[in-house]
Parts: structure tokens; sequence; C-alpha cells
């Protein structure tokens, strides 16, 4: 049987944590909670629940994510974000896999609401992510402000069933700001990588976000919930690109 280390980052998430803590308790050996030094009851939440809470300096998701996984006690992480929850369906399955020949890493459906509302079009669904994992054999990659575990090559993966239930946006201010707050950060990561940004792509990506998201993902099937996010991101992939232009155009007229 194997055991398995829930490890969450956190940083002021007391309207989302204690949901978390009750969906992991089910199937962890142990709950990890690392914790950008929160301001509101965090902290307090975590310890009626017997975590083991650390404190920990963020330094960008795929770092805080990364250091996070190596305090684990167990070689196996289940990496969750405090506004997430395990389905009925999927504890059931992960369960299941303590108790199988294990793989290296498992890939879980996510689900996400948007204003009290489960979003399966739009590109939102399945939203395939890789979430319990081996941590011995990979680790997480990317681009911030979107870390990803990336395994070893020739490792083994297997798709769980039931979904990850994930309370991301309350209402459509949130969801709004917070993707205006990822366009910046995308922009500065882009630019820290020195990636290629010129007129063509800050014109042609966000019409084919759009194009893709709207048509091929089925947002027209979503009525104005589908018709607002495919415009959105499309606009926030506009407003990354831009942003990332308009920095390093900047940057170059002053040296």
């Amino acid at each position: 049987m194997i055991k398995i280390s829930a490890v969450i980052i956190t940083f002021n998430e007391e309207k989302n944590i204690e949901r978390c803590l009750n969906s992991l308790s089910k199937v962890s050996d142990e709950i990890v909670v690392v914790d950008s030094y929160s301001t509101d009851g965090t902290k307090e939440i975590c310890q009626k629940f017997g975590v083991k809470f650390i404190p920990h300096p963020f330094e960008g998701f795929i770092e805080q994510k990364n250091w996070a996984a190596a305090q684990a006690s167990f070689s196996y992480v289940l990496s969750l974000d405090a506004d997430e929850e395990l389905s009925g369906e999927l504890t059931k399955a992960i369960l299941k896999v303590k108790n199988s020949p294990p793989k290296d890493g498992y890939y879980i459906n996510r689900l996400t609401s948007l204003a009290g509302e489960w979003v399966k079009h739009s590109g939102w669904y399945p939203d395939r992510k890789l979430l319990l994992w081996n941590r011995t054999k990979g680790e997480f990659k990317g681009q911030n402000p979107h870390a990803g575990f990336r395994l070893n090559a020739n490792s083994s993966t297997e798709r769980l069933h039931g979904d990850l239930l994930h309370y991301s946006f309350s209402s459509l201010h949130e969801y709004f700001s917070i993707s205006q707050q990822y366009a910046e950060n995308a922009a500065q990561a882009m630019i820290k990588n020195n990636k290629t940004i010129n007129l063509f792509k800050i014109l042609a990506n966000p019409f084919v976000k759009f194009i893709k998201n709207y048509l091929f993902k089925l947002g027209f099937t979503g009525g104005i919930t589908g018709l607002i996010i495919c415009f959105s991101t499309a606009y926030f992939t506009f407003l990354k690109y831009a942003i990332a232009y308009y920095y390093k155009s900047h940057s170059k007229r002053n040296t």
C-alpha cells in the first residue's frame, strides 16, 4: 500500500482551505501546507486539521510548488490548490490506487466553477492535470504563473475517474481580476525567458484562441457564459503579448 502526502501552497485562503482539507483527509497520510505568510485565518484553520504548516516566502508558482513537494514525507504527492476539492468518485479512485501496483503519475480531470456554474466547454474541461505522482520521477516546470509537474521520460501514467472540483471564480469580477493578473505575470515570464514577441503574434494569437475555444472547444454551447469565457480568454491573450511587447520595446530604447 502506498502512502500519499497531500501538498498545498496557500496565501490568504481562509474561504477555501477547510473544504480542501476535508476532502484530502479521506485519502492522504499527511497534509503539508506551505504558506506565504497569510494575514487571514488560514493558519488557524489548518492547525485544526493537524497539518504540517510551513511558512515560506513566495518566489513564483513553480519554485514554490517544487519547494513544497520537497517537504513531503512520502514519495507519492497529491498536489492541490486551496480552492480545489476531490469529488466522491475521485476519492474512491485514489483510495483504489493506494492498494494497487503504483504508476509513476496519475492524470485527473479538473472541473472549474465560474460564478457558481460548472463549465464543461470553452476549453475548460476536462482540463486534465498530472496531480498525483512520484516526486522522485520529475519536477514542476513551465512558465509562471502556470506550473505543471513533468515526469521523466518513460514514466508510467494512468488517468483516474472522477473530477477535481475547482472553485476558482466566485464572480465575474474575480475572474476578470485574476485573469488580468495572470496575463501580467505571464508577460513578465515571457520577457524573462526571452520569448519571441512581435506584432503578428499580438494580433493573430488572440483571434486563433477565440476561434479554437468558441468553435472547436464548444464554447458556443455555453450560451452567454461560453461567449464571455472565449472572448475574455482571447483578450487576456492579447494583453499578455501586448504588455510583454511594450516592455521589451521600451527596454531596447533605454539601452
